[in-house]
């Protein structure tokens, strides 16, 4: 075996081991999750604990039901992809298509600056300017609601969207659009009708993306949702499954029924977002066929 032989297959050696490395990090976490969370589950009961509509975890008499969590967070998310995603594929179909370079240059800039924005500043501009706004504009009590959430929520999976939406509307070959406009489509008609059918497997990522972003945040709509275990109202101060984990982790007692809880709902997150992956993934490949 020559050295360019031996450099060779100790470069799939090592790709081969960070890929286990990979795989052993989210097995590490499902069992540590499943071994953590299913006590609870067991001592509270399946349906009392997914379907129970009160939460009150430090009373005299402790409920856990996350039925009001599970249903706001499916309502944020909804409400934020709904929000979020036709300005994303939009921006992005502006800046791959139609945008001067000196304009492009300077969105897609900000839109970088965007994402590197940290979760706690994001929800700290959220109470100061957008809560009192909402209480004003809206003439309610408190403007820290489901509402604030999805809108701060829409704002932070906007650079998710673009730049992914945005590198695979790029990848389109041109001949595409070339042969698209030598038929007498317009430029308009051809990104809509081409392009953008060309890159469906890389906005459908985007999106998978930003529902990931948008259902796994904690820090950021914990100060603009109000952080109250009601049931979901738009104009109501609410609780997702993140901001539960998070608001209660720190004083939750060790080995408390509490705590196993709190580990309960996280594993109920995590199943959650692997089965919205699954089934985006699967209609992504129906379309595909």
């Amino acid at each position: 075996m020559n050295k360019k032989q031996f450099m060779e297959n100790a470069i799939h050696g090592i790709f081969l081991i960070l890929g286990l490395i990979t795989v052993g990090c989210v097995l590490l976490i499902t069992v540590y999750l499943v071994i953590s969370g299913i006590p609870a589950i067991r001592k509270i009961g399946v349906l009392n604990f997914l379907f129970g509509k009160k939460w009150a975890s430090t009373a005299a008499q402790p409920q856990y039901g996350i039925f009001p969590f599970i249903l706001t967070s499916i309502y944020g998310t909804a409400g934020a992809i709904v929000l979020g995603v036709p300005i994303g594929f939009m921006t992005a179909v502006y800046l791959a298509k139609i945008a001067p370079l000196k304009i492009k240059t300077v969105i897609e800039t900000a839109v970088s600056l965007l994402a590197g924005i940290p979760s706690v500043v994001y929800g700290l501009v959220g109470m100061m300017v957008l809560v009192p706004g909402i209480r004003i504009v809206f003439h309610i009590p408190d403007g820290a609601s489901l509402f604030a959430a999805i809108i701060v929520l829409a704002i932070m999976i906007l650079p998710s969207i673009i730049k992914v939406s945005l590198t695979a509307l790029e990848a389109v070959p041109k001949e595409y659009e070339d042969a698209s406009l030598a038929l007498g489509s317009t430029p308009i008609e051809t990104y809509f009708r081409v392009s953008v059918p060309a890159a469906k497997s890389g906005i459908a990522a985007a999106v998978v993306l930003g529902v990931g972003r948008a259902i796994g945040e904690a820090m950021a709509i914990m100060m603009v949702a109000g952080n109250a275990p009601n049931m979901p109202k738009i104009f109501q101060s609410v609780r997702f499954l993140t901001t539960a984990v998070a608001s209660e982790m720190s004083y939750a007692a060790d080995g408390s029924l509490q705590k196993q809880a709190l580990f309960s709902i996280a594993l109920v997150l995590f199943l959650f977002i692997m089965l919205i992956n699954a089934v985006l993934n699967f209609f992504l490949k129906q379309s595909k066929e």
